[in-house]
């Protein structure tokens, strides 16, 4: 029998886009699009792949109308797609390159963790890239589509991570960037972005979303993009410029 998972990897696999599933079932939501994805997840690993951290998408509300979601939503990084770049874009299905901040976790966040609690269980932070791909053609979908076809993740690419001293956390919450391709800026953004307090933010809204779903010590996580989701074209150079004390990341699309 084949499942709506097979479906959305066959898509994946071929970039052959699909209709929403929504189109066809209006009410498919979003518990049954976190149905999906486990299978996906699932079909992922019977592949060979494992599961390394978790994505954090539409943390961004300035983004909420763009895409017709207003949630954020959450899927799973796997060491196949944890990757040190460069990224080639014809592996990925209408690609587009967002900036994000990474965080590792050195400890297990529960949800009634207060805010220096949570920030305890954060080991290291980097700068990152998320790649985000949509099987839906010209990114038409309802949040549940996304949820069940992984997030939307494509690849993670993560700059040099260091320690997070309370210093280092604390700047999140109030930072400026700008998105440079070869060189020139492509669009701005703001901490305040991502959930209205930065990736801390958004860390502790996915921590309540998942509820007693604890991500385990060692995961990383993607904390969503801080401006739009831009598309992405080989020859391309993609940087960000912002005042963390972060590493810099430089991303070469091929």
């Amino acid at each position: 029998m084949i499942t709506l998972a097979d479906t959305i990897q066959h898509a994946f696999d071929t970039r052959v886009p699909m209709a929403p599933v929504t189109e066809s079932d209006p009410d498919f939501g979003l518990e049954a699009g976190y149905r999906a994805q486990a299978a996906l997840t699932a079909l992922r690993e019977r592949r060979g792949a494992r599961v390394v951290g978790v994505k954090a998408g539409f943390t961004n509300t300035t983004i909420w109308e763009e895409y017709n979601v207003h949630a954020p939503i959450h899927g799973p990084v796997f060491d196949t797609t944890w990757i040190e770049g460069p990224i080639a874009a014809d592996l990925y299905m209408e690609p587009r390159i967002e900036p994000e901040v990474v965080l590792e976790l050195g400890a297990s966040p529960a949800p009634d963790m207060n805010d220096a609690a949570l920030a305890a269980c954060v080991s290291r932070v980097a700068r990152g890239f998320e790649i985000v791909q949509s099987p839906f053609r010209g990114w038409t979908f309802r949040a549940a589509d996304t949820v069940a076809a992984g997030a939307l993740h494509g690849a993670l690419v993560t700059g040099r991570f260091v320690t997070a001293t309370p210093g280092i956390l604390a700047s999140l919450a109030d930072f400026e960037i700008a998105l440079l391709c070869d060189g020139a800026v492509a669009d701005t953004g703001h901490a305040r972005n991502v959930m209205g307090g930065g990736p801390m933010a958004a860390l502790k809204d996915l921590v309540r979303q998942r509820g007693p779903d604890r991500l385990p010590a060692g995961w990383v996580v993607s904390t969503g993009t801080l401006t739009r989701a831009l598309p992405i074209a080989p020859g391309q150079v993609w940087s960000t410029r912002c005042p963390l004390d972060l590493p810099a990341l430089t991303v070469e699309v091929v």
